[in-house]
């Protein structure tokens, strides 16, 4: 059995989304080309063929894949979800010891993880560091760069 996962309903819908462009848009799309390629003659040297089936094999994988998220996805009620601490969804302000400088980070699933909109990943190095931990708290985190030191200034939810 999958490994529940969590996701806002954005999150949620994004998949669904994707999920039904490959099962609508793209199966039909090698359908297509499966039988343009059967079409061409000796299926047994039709190098398009052959691709045309990989490429079908790789796409029912990937649906597989994505239709086993969606059956055990579990959207989290936001509110009610503690604010005395750091967990999956907050809105973290940390202040960077070093460098004087504030940020705030949203902790989201892997799969909603966009560092462009400061959304990171739970299983990143920062956000492993913050989970758990109280507005006040200093914490060092070894991240690639080295090692960042961050005192938490505030926690709330999206």
């Amino acid at each position: 059995m999958e490994d529940v996962r969590y996701y806002t309903e954005e999150g949620l819908a994004a998949l669904k989304a994707e999920l039904h462009q490959l099962t609508t848009v793209e199966r039909k799309r090698i359908s297509q080309q499966i039988a343009e390629a059967r079409d061409k003659g000796d299926l047994s040297e039709n190098a398009e063929y052959d691709a045309a089936k990989e490429q079908q094999g790789l796409l029912e994988a990937k649906i597989a894949k994505m239709q086993a998220l969606v059956n055990n996805a579990r959207v989290l009620d936001e509110s009610k979800l503690d604010t005395s601490k750091v967990l999956l969804f907050s809105v973290v302000k940390v202040m960077n010891m070093k460098m004087k400088k504030e940020m705030t980070y949203t902790i989201v699933p892997e799969t909603e993880a966009d560092i462009k909109s400061l959304k990171i990943s739970v299983k990143s190095p920062i956000a492993k560091g913050l989970l758990g931990k109280t507005v006040g708290e200093k914490v060092e985190i070894t991240v690639p760069a080295g090692k960042l030191e961050l005192e938490i200034l505030d926690i709330k939810r999206g």
